[in-house]
């Protein structure tokens, strides 16, 4: 990013850094329980994906961690101070939980100077965000023509208005294209980078395939993992293999009565469970099966998500995190 220096004194500072730390985080809604006990920590220099299913209380976690609604219990913190008392908001967190707050008849330039002026921002700032969110031969035009795609890019804009060291993101690849997805991946890896804390919610995991460093996975307002993204796949993936073969009820025969448990996963494959790949080889070629591939399993995060929030594990609690138990 640019002119960080000159946006943060003219902000007169923002938080003390760039990490959240929710603790012991609970919101009710009358007899709903939102949030229920929630503790975890957005780092910098890392995307963070918050998910899970529609409901599970990720919305209400971001909006009371950037001081919209306020907890029942617990705390959320940005740099190791609430969000009602930084001094200077927009230069602490930028956040798209109003991604389209805009008024319908204000151009997206005017929109943005009028944030900046608010926030004693340079007026050279909002010119650089335009260009950065792919919006500056939009500039002039009224933002109640924008289609969804475009107010997501114009609330990202607001976002980095005061090139803040922690970015929330709700939901941000909603109504883009595929350009437009890839853009916004781009983007978030881009920001960690630049050793931002970046802390993105989606309830499709798929969303953040490629893209998340971190997953917090949310269910009925606990969290049920904990966990980096790498780990959870090697987790799930299990040691399974795949084994592609026309002869598939053959195959499934002869790697049962070795003692593997074979399951099938496409018209033309199994997974195997139990066995070594060098192992199953030797099965199937000594049996006469034909088989055109042999490979590990690798665990998709949507399949690494059912797996996690199915059965046993619903609210149980997976923590990898450093220095957490």
């Amino acid at each position: 990013m640019t002119s960080t220096t000159d946006v943060t004194e003219a902000a007169g500072g923002g938080a003390a850094g760039g990490t959240v730390e929710v603790r012991g985080l609970s919101k009710r809604y009358g007899r709903t329980v939102a949030v229920d006990g929630l503790s975890f920590t957005v780092r910098p220099g890392r995307v963070t994906g918050l998910v899970g299913p529609n409901g599970a209380g990720k919305s209400t976690t971001m909006r009371v961690i950037v001081g919209l609604d306020r907890p029942d219990g617990g705390s959320a913190l940005i740099g190791g101070v609430p969000y009602r008392e930084l001094r200077r908001p927009v230069c602490a967190v930028g956040t798209t939980l109003e991604a389209s707050a805009a008024h319908p008849g204000r151009s997206a330039r005017d929109h943005l100077r009028w944030m900046a002026r608010a926030a004693g921002l340079p007026g050279r700032r909002v010119a650089e965000v335009l260009e950065l969110v792919g919006l500056a031969s939009a500039a002039r035009r009224a933002a109640g023509g924008f289609s969804l795609g475009m107010r997501q890019r114009l609330g990202i804009a607001a976002a980095l208005l005061g090139d803040p060291p922690v970015l929330i993101f709700d939901e941000p690849v909603n109504g883009l294209d595929p350009e437009g997805v890839r853009w916004i991946r781009g983007l978030l890896r881009s920001l960690a980078a630049e050793g931002r804390a970046v802390l993105v919610s989606s309830h499709l995991m798929s969303e953040l395939e490629g893209t998340a460093d971190h997953l917090l996975v949310m269910g009925r307002g606990r969290l049920l993992a904990d966990t980096g993204v790498r780990e959870l796949l090697a987790a799930s993936s299990g040691g399974r293999v795949e084994v592609r073969t026309a002869q598939r009820q053959e195959a499934m025969t002869v790697l049962a009565e070795a003692g593997a448990t074979v399951a099938v996963s496409r018209q033309d494959a199994v997974t195997v469970s139990g066995l070594e790949a060098e192992r199953i080889v030797e099965l199937l070629t000594g049996a006469g099966v034909a088989f055109s591939g042999v490979a590990e399993h690798r665990a998709s995060l949507e399949e690494a998500y059912m797996e996690l929030t199915g059965g046993a594990a619903e609210f149980g609690a997976l923590r990898t995190e450093e220095g957490q138990p």
